[in-house]
């Protein structure tokens, strides 16, 4: 398995066709589903955290978060319909519970709710029924189930009572129900007659009320389930009106409630605040509206909301989410950057800048930095992207649209067009690594342009079908070119000559992607036959296969060390590079559709992948250990862009008519705070001159009045001292007598507790002195009693030191015992195997003889064979030399008989008797001859069993070896092709230096010639002469080494050539060797096949 991995970094995207898909753990911490991932991202620290979903997820369809933002739940389809609970408080995101419908049939769960204590899940079923389902999640226990619906009217939203887990709420198309959770089942509790609303969104404002939107942009409010009023949009005062008055403005598609009252979407674009001003009364008080974005849909959809600020959410993927940051400011603000819409076409990096282009279907450009994690540009055309180039510098963009390729400035804030070219549908355009030329696809031929003069310097023809997408790739030198087709067909294109120098036709696989090795001297492909392939000369090295997944992209290092590979299903795959033989990956959850494209920056640090799901992530490639691979490419990353002349002209003409306008006001903002300081100072003299006037009288009026408070005051106090006085001697008086009496009281009770404290002290004083006594005797009996003990234990712990001892002595007695015992077993058991060896030994040498002895049976048998088959070619002849003779016997029959008619009938007796007589005879000897040909076919049979078993094997034995053989002269093939590859390299660069000799000498001879031309002036010839030797001798002492370097060069070469032709020559004598054996084999063979016919 490879040591080297992706770890999902950065996602820029938002999977859209998920209900409640924003979601907020905290007041900083955005959660959302991007690709097959859950993102928690961090909205201060620019970071996100992933939580990965199924790994054969069929798609998520719905997003819950408990109340208290700790448990998330998502709804996914697998194998069936399945709810994972998350621990959003888990640094990784721990998955906690796995619950399912358990025997109800369900494909997918539209819409879930937590109840307020977070131990309740609900989630609405879709079809084949719609069924609600009540979950003890943590336990994965079903409570309760019931059927809410039918297809025809489509549930939008569910939820729990926030002041009672026991009711329910379900809202769709035509339905506005309470459900009731008791005795083990949920009972509708409310039937009101909504059949022709539709109801989009509703929230809980109390125990009782409920408000709910409506696809017409009515809000309508229930209590205890039955419909009582709609809530009239306008900002005065609302009263109790009649339902059947509906509203024509937009679709409400969001409500939420807060403290004060609730806030709703009314229409694109549009939030609105409404606020509870009586009992039954609720009234508009704020509309915030979102300013218009470029490719910004506006509809909000059901979210969460964190207070102390709203949060407002777009559902399609247009990608941002907006916020109010306080209520005071009635704008929102971007929270993330606008995302692509729809499938990403094209990707792109650069060499200089930490810079991602990329294409859509939504006729957007996007520019991303995967450093900052920031959207750098961005605009929108008239037409689809279908790809895009960054040039290594990171100032320019190529960017092929349907009616034209077009290379346009990346400037300041914007993209501009600065050069079209008649390329229509271009579906894919590279860059070369050098920036100088770059290679775009025009149907099925590819068309290489010069990025300094806009020529088209080479056509590129060969491929029958459409060349596919990601299939353009350049080799580092620029040198070469690699492509693939639809036609199948993988071509190598030499891009100075235009001519094709390697080719790989499979036409039952259509190409996706096509990268070159990191040494550029093998080619990988991927395609429709769910391999992925590495081509090298005409031919495949190597196939992985893909375990039944189509790969759509690939990517390698330019370490070396992994290739990366996307699928159809959306996963990443990281294979260990070279290649391995059997099934050696590790595969990663990335994104809900096919992988489009794949890129690894220049230094190796980071993996961009791209999805037809919209979404853009950034990887980061690590080791084993967790951190970056190392590369010796050194990357300096530059700040600068393109500013246009008049783009600076302009800016510079705005700056001083800014900085002149700044000092108009500066110098007036100084005149009017003069004029106020001047009217302020004015002012606060006549303040000031007022105060002191005031201050003056109230202190003239104020001393009168106090001496008047004083003197009544000190006549009032006099009376009170007197009053006071008197009252206090008396009550002295009293206290004098009272505490008297209770001196006396208390003395008397004092000498009684002195003599009780006396007659104590005797006692305790004698007690301790028996007890002192009993101590000191209690002492001195347990220091005896204590000494007796110690003197036992000491003579006992001496006997044991004994015993240690002597057991110590036996377990050395019989460690000793024990060791010679096992010495003598292993001696033992060595002898044994010793035995047993020598007895292998032996048998091998004797089956060795025997194998002897079989060969030259077998060779006996041959013979033997051979012999039988001349005797049976001598019967044979015999055979029909006798038949030769029966017939001309049989002819000689007829003449005698002929004759026989023609004689007496005596002499035709006599005859007719003597031939009857030969005729017997050569019966006798047919028998004879046709049981000899049946005994010598049943001797013959099993030995031509036993001959086409050993032609068998030795047939097979001559294949295993002329296969040995094969491989050994591919091996040693592909090492000629390697040296000759070398070779030719070194005799390259030896060209090259002779080219420079001769330049070289070239030189020496045109100043040679110049100072012979100094031959009448001898100081400036001095001169000139210093100056040649100061500049020719240093080479001269380099050529020398150089010759040095090419004499080793020679012998080495001669060397090569040396082996090259002792190689030719054992190549030639085993091929010579291998048709002598085969022709050897085959006159065996057909010996074999005249015997048994």
């Amino acid at each position: 398995m490879t040591t080297v991995g992706p770890q999902s970094h950065f996602m820029f995207g938002l999977r859209t066709g998920v209900s409640n898909n924003v979601c907020f753990s905290d007041e900083q911490t955005l959660v959302f589903p991007a690709g097959n991932n859950c993102v928690c991202y961090n909205t201060v620290q620019r970071c996100q955290r992933f939580i990965p979903g199924s790994e054969r997820s069929l798609g998520m369809h719905a997003l819950a978060i408990s109340a208290n933002r700790r448990y998330l739940a998502v709804s996914e389809r697998v194998d069936k319909a399945t709810i994972t609970v998350f621990d959003l408080q888990h640094e990784q995101g721990r998955k906690r519970k796995v619950v399912t419908a358990g025997e109800i049939p369900v494909e997918r769960f539209v819409c879930m709710a937590f109840s307020s204590d977070s131990k309740y899940l609900i989630g609405q079923a879709a079809d084949p029924e719609w069924t609600l389902v009540l979950w003890l999640w943590e336990k994965q226990k079903i409570l309760a189930s019931v059927k809410t619906s039918t297809s025809n009217n489509p549930v939008s939203q569910v939820s729990f009572n926030p002041y009672n887990n026991m009711q329910l709420c379900v809202s769709g198309a035509g339905m506005f129900k309470l459900f009731h959770y008791a005795e083990g089942t949920l009972k509708q509790s409310s039937f009101p007659k909504v059949e022709t609303i539709n109801f989009l969104c509703h929230t809980w404002m109390t125990a009782e009320r409920l408000i709910a939107g409506t696809d017409t942009g009515r809000l309508l409010v229930f209590e205890c389930g039955e419909l009582r009023r709609e809530i009239k949009t306008s900002p005065t005062m609302i009263k109790n009106t009649p339902v059947e008055e509906a509203s024509t403005v937009c679709r409400i598609t969001a409500i939420l409630s807060y403290s004060k009252g609730f806030v709703c979407s009314m229409g694109p674009g549009s939030v609105c605040l409404f606020e509870k001003t009586e009992e039954n009364s609720y009234r508009r008080i704020r509309e915030i509206k979102v300013k218009n974005s470029p490719g910004l849909n506006k509809t909000l959809k059901h979210n969460q909301m964190a207070p102390p600020s709203y949060y407002y959410t777009p559902h399609t993927r247009q990608q941002c989410v907006l916020v109010q940051q306080a209520e005071e400011q009635l704008h929102f603000e971007f929270l993330s950057q606008p995302f692509h819409s729809k499938s990403i076409t094209g990707l792109s990096t650069c060499l200089w800048k930490p810079l991602a282009a990329t294409s859509s279907l939504d006729c957007s450009i996007r520019i991303w930095n995967y450093e900052t994690k920031l959207l750098e540009l961005y605009k929108e055309f008239q037409e689809e992207a279908y790809s895009v180039s960054l040039h290594p510098t990171g100032l320019f963009v190529l960017v092929g649209f349907a009616d034209k390729l077009r290379l346009m400035n990346l400037v300041l804030d914007d993209i501009r067009t600065f050069k079209e070219f008649n390329v229509r549908g271009c579906r894919e355009c590279a860059f070369s690594n050098g920036g100088h030329m770059f290679a775009a696809v025009n149907g099925n031929i590819i068309q290489i342009y010069s990025v300094m003069s806009f020529t088209n310097i080479l056509t590129l023809k060969g491929h029958n079908g459409k060349v596919s997408r990601s299939a353009i790739k350049w080799s580092v030198d620029d040198r070469r070119l690699v492509s693939c087709g639809m036609d199948g067909a993988v071509y190598e294109w030499n891009t100075q000559s235009g001519k094709r120098e390697s080719e790989s036709v499979l036409k039952s696989c259509s190409y996706t992607d096509v990268a070159f090795s990191s040494d550029c001297t093998t080619t990988l492909a991927v395609g429709s036959d769910l391999t992925l392939k590495e081509i090298q000369e005409y031919q495949v090295l190597r196939e992985v296969p893909g375990d039944g997944v189509a790969q759509t992209a690939i990517a390698v290092s330019h370490s070396g060390r992994v290739v990366f590979t996307g699928t159809s299903s959306g996963a990443i795959r990281a294979v260990k590079y070279p290649l391995p033989i059997q099934k050696d990956w590790t595969t990663h959850q990335a994104h809900c559709g096919p992988v489009s494209k794949m890129v690894i920056t220049f230094d190796d640090q980071f993996l961009l992948t791209a999805s037809e799901d919209g979404c853009l992530l950034i990887w980061k490639i690590i080791d084993k250990e967790g951190r970056g691979l190392k590369n010796s490419r050194h990357v300096i990353h530059t700040k600068e862009i393109l500013v246009t002349k008049s783009d600076l002209e302009e800016k510079t003409q705005n700056m001083l008519e800014l900085k002149m306008h700044l000092e108009e006001l500066q110098m007036e903002n100084e005149y009017q705070l003069r004029l106020k300081d001047m009217n302020y100072n004015e002012k606060i003299r006549e303040i000031t001159d007022n105060f002191t006037q005031q201050i003056e009288a109230l202190q003239t009026t104020q001393q009168v009045v106090l001496k008047t408070e004083m003197e009544k005051q000190k006549c009032g106090h006099q009376e009170s001292f007197a009053e006071l006085a008197g009252k206090h001697s008396k009550e002295l008086e009293d206290l004098e007598l009272s505490y008297s009496q209770k001196l006396i009281v208390e003395h008397e009770r004092f000498q009684e507790i002195q003599l009780k404290l006396e007659r104590m002290q005797k006692s305790y004083e004698s007690q301790l002195q028996s007890a002192e006594d009993h101590r000191v005797q209690a002492l001195e009996d347990l220091t005896q009693s204590y000494e007796a003990k110690v003197q036992e234990k000491t003579q006992l712990l001496a006997q044991c030191q004994e015993d240690a001892k002597q057991q110590i002595l036996e377990y050395k007695e019989l460690i000793r015992q024990v060791e010679e015992d096992e010495d003598k077993m292993i001696h033992k058991v060595e002898i044994k195997y010793e035995m047993k060896l020598l007895t292998e030994k032996e048998t091998n040498t004797s089956l060795k003889g025997e194998s002897t002895i079989l060969g030259q049976k077998v060779l006996g048998l041959q013979k033997q064979i051979d012999d039988k088959c001349t005797d049976i070619n001598k019967l044979k002849q015999e055979r029909q030399r006798l038949l030769k003779l029966i017939r001309s016997l049989e002819s000689d029959i007829d003449d005698l008989k002929r004759q026989i008619a023609g004689h007496e009938k005596t002499n035709q007796d006599k005859t007719i008797a003597s031939l009857k007589k030969k005729n017997q005879e050569l019966e006798k000897l047919k028998f004879v001859l046709d049981f000899h040909c049946t005994e010598l076919k049943k001797q013959i049979e099993p030995q031509q069993d036993e001959i086409n078993e050993k032609k068998e094997r030795i047939h097979q034995e001559d294949l295993v070896q002329s296969e040995k053989r094969d491989s050994q002269q591919k091996l040693a093939m592909a090492d000629l092709r390697l040296k000759l590859r070398t070779r030719d390299r070194e005799l390259h660069k030896q060209m090259q230096k002779v080219k420079h000799l001769e330049t070289h000498l070239q030189r020496f001879k045109s100043d040679l010639h110049n100072c012979v031309g100094l031959i009448q002036q001898p100081k400036t010839l001095k001169d000139s002469v210093q100056r040649m030797y100061a500049y020719y001798v240093s080479e001269v002492e380099n050529n020398v080494v150089d010759e040095d370097v090419q004499k080793a060069f020679y012998c080495y070469r001669e060397h090569l050539e040396k082996t090259v032709s002792s190689l030719k020559t054992r190549l030639t004598k085993s091929a010579e060797e291998h048709e002598r054996a085969y022709v050897r084999i085959m006159k065996k063979q057909m010996k074999l096949h005249h015997v048994s016919a």
